[in-house]
């Protein structure tokens, strides 16, 4: 199956460099580019990519402004967005997750490592460590104003709160089988139903619930 990929970035050097490593795997399509946030909207609702390369800086509208238009228009529910950053814990990161960004990556990422990202991106996953996740929650936490509500995982039953909580932690379907003596299949039916029940895009959304709802404390373990 091919990946389809929207580059937007306001520096066409940067842009022509993406799409040169994308165009060389045999799996992955560049649909277009966009130079403003106004542009990459406009773009991705023509093109509907799996996956959009997304700069914060942009003029007419930033990468913050337009993967909130993307991510709330329910006919582009397919497409994923990754954040692209000059610096690991950009200030506007956590506010880009928030937004529905499934993802970051920072511009002097490897090339091996950007070509990995869209497929990890495309397949629905998330694309945050452990380590980076812990981080970034924590700066995200520093802005909270309301306590945690619990309240909205009373929809979950005891074990799909036990499989959110790792999730949470940065834990793969793998990681979370071994742990709760599961299969990766199972585990993986469990994290599918836990997104539709919480109307979660992805598993970073859930990572943010599982945050947000007390479930996992800043300070968890790498």
């Amino acid at each position: 199956m091919t990946i389809r990929v929207a580059i937007a970035d306001d520096q066409q050097l940067i842009r022509a460099g993406f799409r040169s490593l994308l165009e060389a795997e045999p799996d992955l399509e560049v649909v277009g580019e966009a130079g403003t946030g106004t542009e990459a909207v406009a773009l991705v609702a023509g093109t509907r990519p799996d996956v959009v390369l997304m700069d914060i800086r942009m003029p007419d509208g930033d990468g913050l402004w337009a993967t909130e238009q993307i991510v709330g228009d329910q006919a582009l529910a397919g497409t994923h967005i990754v954040i692209v950053t000059t610096f690991e814990l950009d200030e506007y990161v956590g506010h880009a997750i928030r937004a529905g960004a499934s993802g970051f990556l920072v511009k002097d990422t490897e090339p091996v490592e950007l070509i990995r990202a869209v497929r990890v991106v495309a397949a629905g996953d998330a694309l945050l460590s452990p380590g980076v996740t812990r981080r970034l929650l924590e700066r995200i936490s520093t802005r909270l104003t309301e306590p945690p509500d619990a309240h909205a995982l009373q929809v979950l039953t005891e074990r799909e709160r036990e499989v959110l909580a790792l999730v949470g932690q940065g834990l793969t379907n793998d990681e979370i089988g071994g742990r709760l003596f599961l299969s990766p299949l199972t585990a993986k039916t469990h994290v599918s139903r836990i997104m539709s029940k919480l109307a979660a895009r992805d598993r970073v959304q859930l990572v943010v619930v599982a945050y947000e709802t007390g479930l996992v404390r800043a300070g968890f373990a790498e």
